[in-house]
């Protein structure tokens, strides 16, 4: 019996040495801090059973949301931050995911866009390179650049607002001499109708003059420069021909149209007659009812009082009232030869419209 206490005592003093030693050793391979291996290791299992949780995302919104991982930011740090940001439910499982996938010390300082759709490993995974992150950019033919400005408030990933982008682009605002001067931009003028209308990608960091200067870019990239001197051989400067063409972007619904509808324009130009155009009058109205381009009625035609209603005014209005598509400045510069002076839509609903020589015939075309 004596004997077996004896050996127990000396098995139990073995293990004790053994687990000093362990770690001893654990400390000086990790210079005094608690082993990471080890750590690790004790997060796997505990996250063994957590499989299920670790691939559900936290909802159903595939909005992206804008999303900084600031220099220094520990695990925890981002953790919390996803979370306030509704974009994990469980900031210890994003944790204990990060350490024992080692994306813990990959995480990247930088601008992402995660969204709700995402589960923890993949946004743990996203976190480690901002080179791939983008801010998604859409500008529709026919906006205003209020409607631009607008997109940006909307959009809640850029690092400035719509106002601050307006700023830099309204009328009055510095505007690149060499870029005014190609295009015969008039000074004080607005950047309203340059703001290229396209799909964009852009960095997170852009600035409000970055994307001003890209848009403007893009413009004179797509449209080119034997179309700005083909106008010029017209006696046009490309200014008067984005107007009209600003004009012929909300006025068509089928831009096969464009260039007839444009030929009407020019025909009306040509012979002292107004413009007479709808969406000029929505212009000077401004917004209204929750849109910029509100419904009008016969009496706005004389009522509205703006230098853009071209039922009231001569010739062009002084500035573009939209941002046109390629189709409809090359409509503008190449119109479709013809003699008609009106157009009016067609009755079956189709977008298309029906075009008259004479008053009377744009009268019979109604429905």
């Amino acid at each position: 019996m004596g004997r077996l206490v004896r050996l127990i005592i000396l098995l139990g003093a073995a293990f004790i040495v053994l687990g000093v030693a362990a770690g001893a050793l654990l400390y000086v391979v990790s210079d005094g801090r608690p082993a990471y291996f080890v750590q690790r290791e004790f997060t796997r299992l505990r996250l063994a059973g957590q499989q299920e949780a670790l691939n559900r995302s936290v909802g159903t919104d595939d909005t992206p949301v804008r999303f900084t991982v600031n220099p220094g930011d520990t695990p925890p740090i981002v953790a919390e931050n996803l979370w306030r940001a509704n974009l994990i439910s469980n900031p210890d499982l994003y944790v204990d995911y990060a350490l024992v996938s080692g994306l813990d010390v990959e995480t990247e300082a930088g601008v992402y866009f995660p969204d709700q759709t995402l589960t923890i490993p993949q946004i743990a995974a996203m976190l480690t390179d901002s080179r791939s992150s983008y801010i998604p950019f859409r500008i529709l033919e026919g906006w205003r650049m209020e409607e631009v400005a607008a997109a940006i408030d909307q959009s809640g990933l850029f690092g400035f607002s719509g106002a601050d982008f307006l700023a830099i682009i309204g009328p009055g605002a510095e505007v690149d001499p060499a870029f005014a001067n190609q295009v015969g931009l008039p000074f004080g003028a607005s950047l309203e109708g340059f703001l290229y209308p396209d799909t964009y990608q852009l960095p997170p960091q852009i600035a409000p003059a970055g994307l001003r200067d890209l848009l403007v870019k893009t413009f004179l990239e797509k449209v080119g420069s034997q179309i700005i001197a083909d106008a010029s051989a017209q006696g046009l400067t490309f200014h008067q021909v984005i107007i009209l063409a600003s004009i012929v972007e909300r006025e068509s619904v089928q831009s096969e149209e464009n260039p007839r509808i444009a030929e009407v324009y020019r025909n009306r130009l040509d012979i002292g007659m107004k413009l007479d155009a709808d969406p000029t009058v929505q212009y000077g109205i401004g917004f209204q009812n929750g849109t910029w381009w509100p419904q009008i009625t016969q009496d706005d035609y004389t009522n509205v009082i703006s230098d853009y209603n071209t039922y009231r005014i001569p010739g062009l209005p002084p500035g573009p009232i939209a941002n046109p598509s390629l189709a409809a400045i090359q409509g503008v510069v190449y119109p479709e030869a013809s003699d008609y002076l009106y157009f009016r839509a067609a009755c079956d609903g189709s977008g298309y419209h029906n075009f008259a020589l004479t008053f009377e015939e744009h009268v019979a075309n109604g429905c």
